[in-house]
């Protein structure tokens, strides 16, 4: 009997326990004694999510786990399905289940509701980046589709009848890379990947972070269900089990060439869950791999012929920690446009260059979609500015290109970023396993869909477009802090000589910006020949995704400088106010970060900004100011 580790099984009441009789009537005999074997469901309450706590289990004579079917109908994991002392329960918490097939559907379908939004669903083709992202989140589990189980035999099956037959299949039977042409034994086969895993687990450095870890493990998972590259379905629902309790294992962040996959932290990830090292669960902490197991009723993954070339083949290092720098730079970019708003409304510039009509006649997405929002947060009909009225009629004919062209900037920084998420989405949800096993087709085919070329790229491309709203924030802080470029006191203080103000943070933006002039040269555009001259290509990619995460780190340094410093602009034109987007920011950020009359120390008022920044907590503030003025002002979004 088979049970899917997926609560969309429970959709159907039959589907739900996989039971191998057609006739209905059958099938509801053998729900019914299921239902009367658990007796009672207890259930946690003054949760938010309630989960079942605990099932009383009674073995069945037939061939029907009752310890199976709830723990993969309701997607509990084994611990949880325990006998528990019950007199500290009120009765209200007990649910008699009658033998009925219709309640017995009904209790399941509850729990389905109560958790299912603690599940992300897996197929291999339908991966959201925000949905990778969120996997990082110890609270998330993977559910598997019903329909990958049918992918994954038929490969399976296709390629042990192909093993049968005697061919040579790459991998399976073969040595690797240049070795390719050396046969292994029959007898030899499982030996074969386990040496793989082993020969392969030679990264260095310092250790990947926790969630880079477990986005990398997710997106493992992804690419197996999707069906190609020849796993056993019970090896698959082995890691499902081992992610959703929460393991990871130690994987240093270098040794990838991001060619034929990012082979050494992927083979560190799968020797830790044959066994080997050491792994990290929420209940045991950091210890050996097979105590942290034994201590979440889990065992070793074992692997069969192909098992541990289907573990290590594929680009899920770069792409993970690719699809994370996709969804920062997109928060940054919006909140950026926020940020510059401020800094106009602090130095007194102009929002003409901002006018609908001139972006319009240069019509880039993202140039008008900044301009729009920058329309929105300034001064209007709909949001009055008292600073704005104040300089009206100035004299001033431009601004500098820091201030005056910042849609043309930011506008290609949010293209570009649109652009990179398009390739990672496609990236996450693509098979990069070789060979791959087509049943339908009648072929095991090896390609290069393992090289990590596009993912690499793109990454370079992200790493410099995003840069730039450090570059030109920089800018600006200058026009701010300058008192011969801004009407401003001099570095934002009063008594400045006594006072230095924001003169070192300016100087910690700077540094910053230059610093990200290095990241930014592309690692892609380097390659070194690997693997006896058989791997003579690479991409570089796992280098290109750290340093774009790097400058992600920076670029939120930098503009929480500005930040504060028009916080601090705002306040040094007061009593006069902006209007009420603009105010509501530094509300936001004077609730944790005070006026500074006098030098203080600043560090730390730094890190607070940059923590509001990595939250989103001020578009989070603003997205319903800019969305209410595109309504009832200009009528459509651009």
């Amino acid at each position: 009997m088979h049970f899917e580790n997926s609560p969309e099984h429970v959709d159907n009441k039959y589907d739900s326990l996989q039971v191998e009789q057609s006739n209905k009537q059958e099938a509801e005999i053998k729900i019914g004694k299921i239902s009367t074997s658990l007796n009672i469901l207890f259930y946690s309450k003054g949760k938010d999510k309630p989960k079942l706590e605990t099932v009383i289990l009674k073995s069945l004579e037939d061939d029907i786990s009752v310890k199976n079917a709830i723990h993969f109908a309701y997607g509990l994991s084994n611990e949880k399905i325990e006998t528990l002392d019950i007199s500290h329960l009120a009765s209200g918490d007990k649910l008699d289940l009658s033998a009925s097939l219709t309640n017995f559907d009904t209790i399941i379908l509850r729990e389905k509701t109560k958790n299912e939004s603690e599940f992300i669903k897996i197929d291999g083709n339908t991966l959201s980046i925000s949905e990778l992202v969120s996997l990082s989140d110890f609270e998330k589990k993977i559910a598997l589709f019903p329909e990958v189980r049918t992918r994954i035999d038929l490969a399976r099956n296709y390629l042990e009848y192909r093993i049968e037959q005697g061919d040579t299949i790459y991998g399976v039977n073969t040595g690797f890379g240049r070795l390719a042409s050396t046969r292994i034994p029959h007898e030899k086969i499982k030996q074969l990947q386990e040496n793989l895993i082993l020969s392969h687990s030679a990264g260095v450095g310092p250790d990947l972070s926790m969630k880079h870890t477990r986005m990398m493990f997710a997106l493992r998972i992804n690419v197996l269900a999707k069906g190609y590259s020849g796993i056993s379905f019970s090896l698959l629902q082995h890691l499902v089990e081992i992610f959703n309790d929460g393991i990871i294992p130690r994987i240093p962040e270098q040794g990838t060439a991001g060619a034929s996959g990012d082979l050494a932290p992927l083979a560190h990830l799968s020797h830790a869950l044959m066994g080997n090292g050491e792994l990290w669960s929420p209940v045991t902490g950091w210890g050996e791999a097979r105590d942290v197991l034994s201590a979440n009723k889990l065992t070793p993954i074992t692997l069969m012929f192909k098992e541990g070339l289907c573990l290590i083949n594929g680009t899920q290092f770069i792409s993970s920690l690719g699809a994370e720098a996709v969804c920062r730079a997109k928060l940054l970019c919006q909140q950026a446009d926020v940020i510059a708003a401020l800094t106009l409304e602090a130095y007194s510039g102009s929002k003409v260059p901002f006018s609908s009509c001139l972006h319009k006649i240069r019509a880039h997405k993202g140039q008008g979609k900044c301009a729009q929002r920058l329309r929105a947060l300034l001064h209007s009909d709909l949001h009055p500015s008292e600073i704005c009225k104040l300089h009206a009629n100035c004299g001033k004919v431009q601004d500098p290109y820091s201030l005056r062209c910042i849609p043309q900037v930011h506008g290609i920084v949010a293209d570009t970023i649109d652009f990179v998420s398009g390739i990672i989405e496609t990236e996450i949800n693509s098979a990069t396993d070789n060979p791959n096993v087509f049943p339908e087709q009648n072929e095991i085919l090896s390609g290069g869909n393992f090289h990590g070329e596009y993912p690499a790229k793109v990454l370079d491309y992200l790493a410099i477009a995003v840069h730039e709203l450090a570059s030109i924030s920089e800018r600006r802080i200058e026009q701010l802090i300058n008192p011969y470029l801004s009407d401003l006191p001099g570095f934002l203080v009063k008594e400045s000589g006594l006072n230095s103000g924001f003169m070192i943070a300016h100087v910690t933006a700077s540094s910053l910006v230059s610093e990200n002039k290095v990241l930014c040269h592309p690692s892609s555009i380097d390659s070194i020949t690997t693997s006896a001259g058989q791997e003579d290509h690479v991409s570089m990619g796992g280098t290109s995704a750290r340093k774009a995460l790097k400058v992600i780190d920076n670029v939120e340094y930098v503009l929480a400088i500005e930040l504060l410093a028009a916080c601090q602009g705002i306040d040094l034109v007061r009593p006069n106010r902006t209007n009420l987007p603009l105010e509501s920011v530094h509300k936001l950020v004077r609730s944790s970060i005070p006026f500074y009359d006098v030098d203080r120390y600043m560090a730390a008022d730094i890190n607070k900004c940059r923590d509001i920044l990595r939250d989103g907590t001020i578009w989070k503030l603003i997205e319903p100011f800019i969305d209410n003025y595109i309504e009832t002002v200009e009528g459509e979004n651009v």
